[in-house]
């Protein structure tokens, strides 16, 4: 009997994320009108790789790397290049004594390198302009001793106003308990564009739950968030403003871990307006959300003060921005005993994530400050003792759709809401039978342990249009359909889902996996460090 494909004929094209062997490049749809592109609007396969080490995720790629966009017909192409054939900046030695002075003089391709030591004077990156060839870098150690950051009161301790083009590494940034912000570009800025955030260890942010970890309160676009430890913050990453002004947009976050916190792991702010400022990234954009790790499993607020891991408000309603798209893939999310894992609104495709919670909800697709548009919800695995997944739409017509495909659901509860397609649907005990280990006594282990959730395939328009749901949560080529985030059965060849940074994972899309189920990523693969 031939199983029909699912069809998802409303999957945009807004997005191409491509993810090589070396993360070289990602599609961004655009209408080829950025004014600061050096190349013309122009059909291009270029590919410009750079080199890791062999046994897996390099310490640092911001390290090796640097972001070059060129327009394409089909978009805006976002390259890493090697920073170091585009820059021959200074190397410039800093200690606690001397940095705050040597800051504020950079220049494109000057690398600030921070000797091991206590910095009580916090980090101001204020008016400070790379460029995509020669951004500046401002990074710690590569030692076991850090360049510790302690926090003081009055001021956010990387405090971000009108600056591009700033990669900050390598840095252990401690609050003690002092009602500041850890990472924050500020609300008084007008702009702060291009920032890379990467191995940062953010701790003693959780004297209340307004204290966050990662803030941006002017307009924001460009950014990379990577890698980075956020731990019992008051909120780990709080993107935007609670006004829906000042947009978070066009960034990239991945293989990050926030546990703990007392509000949301992640918050993108709902967006009135893009910003009129000439330097701004324009035409359709996307901001993906990939192979993090967000835990909830201790201090989160009850009550009123109850907030999801992971929170995502619509795009702009008209004009700039309003057909942007976020993608939510790779990622594991767990543990939340007091609200869902995920809610979201507006244009989002979530996909390819293991969401675990023991004490509530899944994911929850409803109105919070406008109403859920295009909305694409598949292959992703379930196990919630609350509603798996809930959409939640007005009364009424809607011009939009709403799909909910091919996932594995393991919940005393039904899929509420979207249109349902060939889900895979079990009892939340059933999960012990049908996964290879979801025990506490036994480390987690939500890959299949037979064919029971084989499904129809994914029709395909969606690989077309989100390359990336070719592969698995491990990376493996989703050459036999099953339901859930994982493309197999039997052993797991990955990685195994915890309260860890995630390996770098690579979408293993134009090669097979090999017999012995040598994984896209390998287990060996180091985190950064």
């Amino acid at each position: 009997m031939t199983i029909p494909a699912i069809s998802l004929s409303k999957i945009s094209t807004l997005s191409r994320p491509i993810s090589d062997r070396t993360q070289s490049l990602t599609w961004i749809n655009s209408d080829c009108h950025e004014p600061e592109l050096p190349v013309d609007c122009r059909r291009t396969n270029a590919r410009i790789r750079s080199s890791r080490p062999a046994h897996g995720f390099p310490r640092s790629i911001s390290s090796s790397l640097v972001t070059v966009f060129a327009r394409t017909r089909f978009g805006i192409l976002l390259v890493l290049l090697p920073s170091l054939a585009l820059s021959a900046g200074r190397t410039i030695n800093a200690s606690p004594e001397d940095y705050r002075d040597l800051v504020a003089r950079l220049k494109p391709g000057d690398t600030l390198a921070l000797a091991p030591g206590e910095y009580r004077d916090g980090l101001r990156i204020h008016h400070l302009t790379g460029s995509a060839q020669a951004p500046i870098l401002i990074r710690g150690p590569a030692g076991p001793r850090p360049a510790r950051f302690i926090a003081r009161a009055g001021a956010n301790t990387v405090s971000i106003v009108d600056s591009g083009y700033v990669h900050i590494r390598d840095l252990t940034l401690d609050g003690r308990d002092i009602p500041v912000d850890a990472v924050k570009a500020e609300g008084h800025a007008r702009y702060a564009h291009h920032i890379t955030l990467e191995n940062l260890t953010i701790v003693g942010h959780g004297a209340s739950q307004q204290i966050v970890g990662i803030s941006t309160k002017c307009a924001a676009w460009g950014w990379v968030i990577r890698g980075n430890r956020i731990h019992g913050a008051g909120t780990g990453m709080y993107l935007g403003d609670s006004d829906g002004s000042d947009p978070f947009y066009a960034g990239v976050i991945e293989y990050n871990l926030v546990t703990d916190p007392r509000g949301y792991a992640i918050q993108i702010k709902h967006q009135h307006a893009r910003p009129a400022l000439e330097i701004a990234a324009r035409g359709r954009r996307v901001t993906v959300i990939r192979h993090n790790v967000l835990s909830k499993a201790a201090g989160g607020s009850p009550g009123p003060a109850a907030r999801p891991n992971l929170l995502l408000g619509h795009w702009p309603l008209t004009g700039a921005g309003s057909q942007d798209r976020y993608l939510v893939y790779g990622n594991f999310i767990a543990d939340n005993p007091h609200e869902a894992l995920i809610q979201a609104e507006g244009n989002v495709a979530i996909f390819n994530n293991v969401l675990r919670n023991a004490s509530g909800p899944g994911i929850h697709i409803q109105p919070h400050n406008d109403v859920p548009r295009e909305v694409s919800l598949f292959l992703n695995t379930v196990i919630a003792s609350g509603n798996p997944i809930v959409v939640r739409m007005p009364e009424g017509p809607s011009a939009y759709t709403q799909v909910v495909a091919a996932n594995a659901v393991f919940s005393a509860h039904p899929i509420s809401g979207g249109r349902q397609e060939h889900n895979a649907t079990f009892r939340y005990e059933d999960a012990a039978a049908v996964l290879n280990a979801v025990e506490q006594t036994r480390p987690f282990d939500p890959y299949p342990r037979d064919e029971r959730l084989r499904c129809a395939p994914i029709d395909a328009q969606v690989i077309a249009a989100l390359p990336e749901a070719a592969c698995d949560f491990n990376g493996s080529r989703r050459s036999t359909a099953y339901c859930g985030a994982y493309a197999g059965s039997g052993r797991n060849p990955g990685w195994l889902p915890s309260l860890r940074i995630k390996p770098r994972t690579i979408c293993a899309r134009h090669r097979s996996v090999g017999a012995t189920g040598r994984p896209a990523h390998d287990r060996r693969a180091r985190a950064p460090q």
